[in-house]
């Protein structure tokens, strides 16, 4: 089962999922997107941005025993690749609610909006 996070509680997350491995937040979202606004990476967890429709043929440099929580611009995008994930056999998969829009309002409003 996927688990929904806010972006609030991503350092909550990755204590817990530090037992399974160390965390991934992947990002999801287009090249454009990331240029416009990004997280930065942070101690608790590494940071890797894959573009959803890369996922497929870029699918053998996720690690699938590792925690990853999926983030977009919303949360769509990152649930339809954390679903894609737990299908290919990926254990620990969540997705961010609210993805990079919420991560501003909640965690760093440095971030821009779009």
């Amino acid at each position: 089962m996927i688990e929904h996070i806010h972006p609030g509680d991503i350092k909550d997350w990755a204590a817990k999922a530090q037992a399974h491995g160390r965390p991934l937040v992947l990002d999801v979202r287009e090249p454009s997107e990331l240029q416009h606004a990004s997280i930065k990476p942070d101690a608790a967890y590494d940071l890797v941005a894959i573009p959803m429709g890369v996922i497929p043929p870029r699918l053998n440099e996720l690690d699938p025993t590792r925690p990853v929580a999926c983030m977009c611009h919303h949360g769509g995008r990152s649930m339809r690749v954390a679903q894609f994930l737990e299908y290919q056999g990926f254990k620990h998969v969540a997705n961010i609610s609210g993805g990079i829009n919420a991560w501003s309002l909640q965690v760093d409003p440095t971030v821009p909006r779009y």
